[in-house]
């Protein structure tokens, strides 16, 4: 069997987002969602974190760039991602870790659609 994990990471910038408003809420198996932020003045791959409509922070610069990518290129429905740890004790950087995983391709919308790769250009 092929794992469909893509990324298991920290939330960065915990602390300076809205994360400790909705704390109580964040669980483990708890789904997020992920934005792509191209127009980020610090960081043009940078990915933002959400609870809802609540900003958590973002995925580690050191870890956004393929995933940033993909979402740019509108596979927003390629990923999800939930929590897979809750340490309300850690320093606020690794108080919440997440795991991005590749979701099923049967629960695609394009499932059997063939993509000519040769005429894309990925840069």
């Amino acid at each position: 069997m092929i794992s469909r994990n893509f990324l298991t990471t920290h939330i960065a910038g915990f602390a300076y987002y809205d994360g400790i408003d909705v704390f109580d809420s964040l669980k483990i198996g708890t789904r997020l969602s992920l934005k792509a932020e191209p127009e980020n003045p610090k960081d043009c791959n940078a990915v933002a974190i959400f609870f809802d409509d609540t900003m958590l922070g973002y995925i580690p610069a050191s870890k956004n760039e393929l995933l940033s990518l993909f979402l740019r290129l509108g596979h927003t429905n390629l990923f999800e991602v939930r929590i897979n740890q809750v340490d309300p004790v850690a320093y606020s950087e690794r108080q919440i870790g997440i795991v991005v995983r590749i979701v099923n391709v049967s629960n695609l919308p394009n499932k059997g659609v063939e993509y000519d790769t040769k005429q894309t250009d990925f840069r």
